[in-house]
């Protein structure tokens, strides 16, 4: 049938705005509706932008700057054509000369460097005082530096500095320098290193006499950090760059690495971009989906349900309107129109209330997990995100409606009851007993089944929201977490055995004794290490490929040529040795073998070290060793130094001077005196990283503490286990190791159980106090759908009711029947909550494990059973409050309203 085109537009608008002025209740409980799910969108949007741009600006501080990625090691001619690539918006520079190692700076990692300003700016350097350095002798330092040194940040004050070039060869050179403090800053917790940055004049006079010890001698060194378009492909668009220069990624050299056509790269990976970029994981991505189709799914329900039940009511509106001529097109109109009006009052409610409660959030969650809060504002985007969410949720929303108004007939439309509709063949039984209270409650609900079904989905959402809360914040495992942190109550050990970079030293057996003499000890371990001053001979093949992480195929195979081999064809190698104490023994992680022989020297035994990933699995390649084989190890007493040129030997009273002077010379080494010792191996294990040397790259073993100390003739410890008998026994230990180790010998440190205990409870309370929030949010959602339901339902039903009440039922039969649907309602959502609790559990368990691996799946039933009070209570109240409304009328008032 052909529809005309009429200039009507003006008059269905109007039609729409007094249709709507017609039902203010319902209109009002549309807006809060539509307020709500928009109050969800922004509320996530604002926490969830504070928390990554919180989370981001404290790892932009850990990581060292703001910078989207450097390259390392440039020369001036790399910087200058790299510099004029367009994708390449601004670069920054810096050149490192070294670190203060020696007290009071033996606790705290400080870098000396040269920074341009745009450099300062990306590492947060913003001066609380004074100006960058200009003069030769002028430096700028942090609060932390200057507390360290007791000097006063007062401009022109003098600061006499010693620090290391070369820090990480095997002669670092010592400098001392006075300097005038010409500006300040106030150092942030967040930050691993303090710097002091020094004038370029200064730089260029301390490195154009200098000589690179090693290779991997970081001094000398500059960087060309860089800011691109955008941070989503860092990495990419940076080998882009480099292809197109002519120049190919060494991402494994650290120094060096800028010779001939390599240059190593380094990416800002605290960038989300980047993140996402470096592991893209679909898994993560499906549950970010979800949870989004989820908070969708939540608006969607209530919304439509509103507009469902909008229809139903004025549906024999509807049915005159197309008596008159309306057409279904224009009844879509209509009903979308007044969606849009409802949400153009809805949305800017949910905007201004989603911003507050936002702003008041993020404050509780940044204090829980112990992040700074750097900023509280919103970005606007977040405006933008929230109110094209609600939107859509509400015209999806109205879509539905909008077709049942459109097809109804005027005579369907007239006569129209909710629920009146009967299946086709369906018989209607009949009842000998007569009428039941709870029999008509339950024929009730199954008169709008389709509404009825929306507000039970739309209540076991909120509840389900909580379970699926609870279940994740309690899945974090403390066992697991700490198991891969912590070993002992507590860890002590050498200042420097705790820091990054620097030279490692030991603790003396004089402070051990000092600790082990304190009450309330359980039981104690020393861990004894030897880092490459032993060797061990190992296949060819592996450690070819252990040397290839840092080095060329060419620069690898030359090394290897050059060293000593056994008879079996297996070639000496730098390795990490152990000793261990009974007790540290019973810390490591069996993988196959036998600890036991390790305790006893007569068994010439030695346990091979293998790393593991976050989930615990061994990593093949980080040793060679199984249970059974027969492992050399070659203890060096004295070495033989030779320059490689000519294999002129250098005396050793004269090597100091010979690194001094190196030049463009290598020097080499072999071993004079040495012993070969064998053993055999009776285990495969692995180690937390707090017992062990705290870095990698040569392979591991571990030996029994007196084989160790009598084979390689070596009693350093590296560090000492303790475990306490009680609790207040810790708490004890820990004020005594404070006290210690800040006053009677500054040179030690200690790490507690307890300081990673707070870090996962932290951690753990984020996710309670962001779920816990959504499924407030979500809850009231429901709450207010279903409180629409029943409003309705009671309100379309009152000349039902007094029609009923008017053959014999009494006030109080109704008020019980609408307690019983109440009820139905509620328990229904409960039991729909279970069913999807049991459903998806197992499903969440495998997701969340995939992505913590401190995860561990524990079903729970007690946020649903938590929650049977509160649903009880609103299924019973709610009817109540609202039956108490239409009470006012009487019964003939009600008879006569829809006639």
């Amino acid at each position: 049938m052909l529809e005309l085109k009429v200039a009507n537009k003006g008059c269905i608008r109007r039609i729409s705005a007094r249709s709507l002025r017609a039902a203010k209740t319902r209109n009002l409980i549309a807006v809060l509706a539509i307020a709500l799910t928009t109050l969800l969108f922004m509320s996530l949007f604002s926490i969830a932008g504070a928390i990554v741009n919180s989370f981001q600006e404290s790892t932009f501080r850990q990581v060292g700057g703001r910078f989207h990625g450097t390259f390392k090691d440039v020369t001036q001619e790399q910087i200058d054509e790299l510099s004029t690539d367009e994708r390449i918006k601004s670069i920054a520079l810096r050149q490192m000369l070294g670190m203060p190692t020696d007290p009071p700076f033996n606790k705290a990692h400080v870098e000396v460097s040269w920074m341009d300003e745009n450099c300062a700016r990306d590492y947060f350097i913003e001066l609380e005082e004074g100006h960058y350095p200009r003069e030769k002798d002028e430096i700028i330092v942090d609060s932390r530096v200057l507390a360290l040194l007791g000097v006063e940040p007062e401009m022109g004050a003098k600061i006499e500095l010693p620090y290391y070039l070369g820090q990480n060869s095997k002669h670092p050179e010592l400098r001392t320098d006075t300097f005038t403090l010409c500006g300040w800053w106030e150092y942030d917790p967040a930050c691993v290193a303090s710097f002091a940055n020094v004038s370029r004049a200064y730089a260029d006079e301390v490195l154009g006499s200098y000589v690179p010890k090693s290779e991997y001698d970081i001094t000398g060194r500059t960087d060309m950090n860089i800011m691109l378009g955008s941070s989503a492909r860092i990495r990419e668009e940076m080998l882009e760059i480099l292809a197109d220069h002519g120049y190919q990624e060494d991402d494994e050299k650290v120094h060096g690495a800028a010779s001939g056509e390599f240059i190593a790269i380094g990416v800002n990976w605290a960038y989300l971009g980047a993140q996402i970029s470096e592991n893209f994981d679909l898994t993560t991505v499906a549950a970010v989906v979800g949870l989004l189709l989820l908070i969708i799914f939540t608006g969607y329900l209530i919304i439509y349900n509103i507009f469902r039940i909008s229809v139903s009511s004025d549906i024999q509106f509807y049915g005159l309107l197309k008596t008159i001529g309306t057409t279904g097109r224009q009844l879509k109109r209509i009903v979308r129109h007044q969606a849009l009006a409802l949400a153009l009052g809805g949305i800017p409610i949910g905007l201004a209330l989603g911003y507050f409660t936002g702003k008041a959030l993020v404050p509780i969650v940044m204090d829980i997990t112990n992040f700074k809060v750097y900023s509280v504002t919103v970005p606007p985007i977040a405006f933008l995100f929230a109110a094209a969410f609600s939107l859509v949720t509400v015209l999806i929303s109205c879509r539905k409606p909008g077709k049942i108004a459109s097809k109804v007939s005027a005579i369907e439309a007239v006569r129209y009851t909710e629920g009146d509709s009967v299946r086709a063949g369906k018989k209607t039984r009949r009842r000998s007993s007569g009428a039941n209270i709870y029999r008509m409650a339950w024929a009730n609900m199954g008169r709008s089944r389709s509404k009825t079904v929306l507000t039970v989905i739309s209540l076991a959402l909120a509840v389900v929201l909580m379970q699926l809360t609870f279940v994740f914040a309690n899945g974090f495992d403390m066992d697991k977490y700490l198991q891969a942190w912590v070993v002992t109550d507590f860890i002590a050990g050498d200042a420097s055995y705790f820091q990054t970079g620097g030279s490692l030293d030991f603790m003396q057996e004089e402070d051990i004794a000092d600790l082990i003499a304190q009450p309330g000890i359980k039981d104690c371990a020393r861990i004894y290490g030897a880092s490459r001053t032993v060797s061990a001979f190992e296949p060819l093949d592996f450690a070819r490929n252990n040397y290839l992480r840092w080095g060329t195929p060419e620069s690898v195979d030359d090394l290897l040529s050059k060293r000593a081999k056994s008879a079996d064809g297996r070639v000496m190698s730098e390795a990490d040795l152990y000793g261990m104490e009974p007790y540290a023994v019973d810390h490591l992680d069996l993988i196959e073998g036998d600890l036991a022989p390790l305790n006893d020297p007569s068994q010439r035994a030695i346990a091979a070290v293998y790393f593991t990933d976050d989930y615990g699995e061994k990593e093949d390649n980080t040793n060679w060793a199984k249970p059974g084989d027969k492992i050399t190890l070659r203890r060096v007493d004295e070495w033989k130094y030779f320059y490689e040129d000519t294999g002129e030997e250098i005396p050793l009273d004269e090597l100091d001077a010979a690194y001094e002077n190196i030049g463009s010379r290598n020097i080499g080494s072999e071993p004079s005196q040495y012993e070969d010792i064998e053993y055999t191996v009776c285990a495969a294990v692995s180690m937390r990283n707090s017992m062990s040397f705290r870095f990698y790259g040569a392979t591991q073993f571990v030996l029994g503490a007196e084989t160790f100390k009598a084979d390689l003739h070596n009693t350093d410890i590296l560090n000492l286990l303790i475990d306490m008998e009680s609790p207040e026994a810790v708490a004890a230990m820990e004020d005594y190791l404070a006290e210690y180790t800040e006053t009677i010998n500054p040179l030690m440190d200690y790490e507690s159980k307890q300081s990673y205990v707070s870090e996962f409870k932290g951690f753990q309370g984020m996710f309670l106090t962001l779920g816990g929030a959504l499924s407030f949010i979500v809850g009231l959602v429901g709450v207010l759908n279903f409180l629409n339901a029943v409003l309705t339902s009671i309100f379309t039903r009152r000349r039902e009711f007094a029609v009923l009440q008017s053959i014999g039922m009494t006030g109080r039969q109704l008020k019980k029947m609408l307690m019983c649907e109440g009820l139905i309602y509620s328990g229904l959502a409960i039991a729909a909550s279970a069913v999807f609790a049991v459903a998806s559990g197992p499903m969440l368990g495998e997701v969340m494990g995939s992505m913590f691996w401190f995860f561990s799946y524990r079903p729970t039933f007690l946020p649903i059973l938590c929650m049977l009070p509160v649903f009880a209570l609103l299924g019973a109240g709610l009817p109540l409050l609202l039956y108490r409304v239409i009470a006012k009328q009487s019964i003939v008032e009600r008879i006569r309203a829809n006639d």
